[in-house]
């Protein structure tokens, strides 16, 4: 399984207008080899250079396992959003305080479908745990403008 973007290569500078110097919104993204055995996908964006620890961007869970692309500006069809550390459930984009930061997209194909509203990162990874057939993960880089 793969999940790469047309806008930024993996390990590479994410482009202002996905961040708060910019339009603020999602990436296209694209999902290649999706298991056969996939029942939901679930994609996680996170920093995990922020100071205070962990922090998310953006959780979406019980998107179509047909699903292979992600427009920019938009929620993966079926998919619902968790909350993130800005306390909103949508997308947050890269925003350091200083020096580059990491993003890692990080898509799980599941072998079930979960059965949550809104919940917060570990709430969505405890309810994951013994589903995950397959992992893929893509990195950006920002530093602020």
């Amino acid at each position: 399984m793969k999940i790469i973007s047309s806008a930024f290569e993996n390990n590479a500078k994410i482009p202002a207008k996905y961040t708060c110097d910019g339009e603020n919104i999602n990436p296209p993204l694209s999902f290649l080899d999706i298991s056969a055995n996939a029942k939901s996908l679930v994609l996680i964006m996170d920093d995990p250079d922020a100071p205070s620890g962990t922090w998310v961007h953006w959780m979406v869970f019980n998107i179509d396992p047909k699903i292979d692309e992600v427009s920019e500006n938009s929620l993966p069809k079926g998919g619902i959003e968790g909350m993130t550390s800005f306390g909103k459930n949508s997308y947050g984009g890269p925003c350091p305080p200083s020096g580059v930061h990491r993003y890692f997209f990080k898509l799980y194909a599941l072998d079930a479908i979960l059965n949550l509203t809104t919940p917060d990162k570990a709430t969505l990874e405890k309810e994951m745990q013994g589903h995950v057939v397959d992992k893929a993960e893509l990195i950006s880089l920002y530093s602020g403008a």
